[in-house]
């Protein structure tokens, strides 16, 4: 998915401070009585918001569109809404997501809450008209590495891709 794609690795640090960002953008918005995250990356996010906004109902909705980390499928519902969140005005619920990419999710999502507020974190060209709120757009050829999602490796300099740790570039046979 991500071969021939841009790389952009967001660190810990760099992702709480994008996710506190947020939090910010909607404390001035306000109104929201309850988070939905969206499963698995609204988790990191949608736990910061809570916290930054004193909100302390927070549910999930588990959906999967990524098959095997790296191939796009069929947007599917593994754990729907609960009636603790459906019970609520959808306006006072805020949906929380790590990234809006083609908005395939966000969509499925939207559906389930119409009016409530979605916010990103990142968010893509294609995915833009399924939020209301977030706080970077990044090239829709762009591969977000997320923290929870790698570890410390080397990292080829941009103008040569090719390149092993030590420097020199790789053979190719």
């Amino acid at each position: 998915m991500y071969g021939s794609e841009k790389v952009f690795p967001v660190s810990w640090d760099i992702f709480h401070r994008d996710a506190r960002a947020l939090a910010w953008r909607l404390a001035a918005i306000g109104g929201f009585s309850a988070i939905v995250a969206v499963t698995r990356g609204g988790l990191v996010p949608a736990a910061i918001v809570a916290r930054e906004l004193g909100i302390t109902v927070v549910e999930t909705v588990c959906v999967a569109s990524y098959h095997d980390e790296m191939e796009r499928g069929e947007v599917q519902v593994l754990k729907p809404l609960t009636d603790t969140i459906l019970a609520r005005p959808s306006a006072e619920v805020l949906i929380i997501d790590d990234l809006v990419d083609t908005g395939a999710t966000a969509k499925t999502v939207r559906d389930m809450l119409p009016k409530a507020h979605f916010a990103t974190v990142y968010a893509k060209p294609q995915g833009l008209p399924m939020v209301d709120t977030f706080v970077t757009e990044v090239s829709q050829d762009t591969w977000i590495f997320f923290p929870w999602d790698t570890g410390l490796s080397f990292q080829a300099p941009i103008g040569k891709p090719d390149a092993k740790p030590d420097g020199k570039p790789r053979r190719r046979i």
